[in-house]
């Protein structure tokens, strides 16, 4: 039955749920991000915003074949954050979520390729 189950599963594009998952669990650990749902500064709705920035960053990733550039992916969390919650982030931890992104997106690749 679990074999059955398994080949079930063949169709899908291998390795994009943990990239999937990783996105969504590097930005509920993201603390300017997380402050900014928890007041709101999205409206109402600004839980539901960041799952679509978390589905625009894992369409980003998984539609481009080769790594985003860093200073992108710096420049739509920022126009994200001041268009979508109204927040100025400068405590750098634009640049290390960028970072972890980016790095992500390279073990995605190296994946997929194999």
């Amino acid at each position: 039955m679990d074999s059955m189950n398994r080949n079930h599963h063949h169709h899908h594009r291998v390795g994009t749920k943990p990239l999937q998952e990783g996105i969504m669990l590097l930005l509920s650990r993201w603390y300017a991000l997380q402050i900014a749902i928890k007041n709101q500064w999205g409206g109402s709705d600004s839980l539901q915003k960041s799952h679509h920035l978390a589905s625009h960053i894992f369409s980003l990733f998984s539609t481009s074949n080769a790594p985003v550039p860093v200073e992108d992916l710096e420049n739509m969390l920022h126009e994200s954050m001041l268009l979508t919650f109204n927040t100025e982030i400068e405590d750098g931890s634009i640049e290390e979520v960028a970072e972890q992104l980016m790095g992500m997106h390279e073990e995605y690749l190296l994946h997929k390729s194999s």
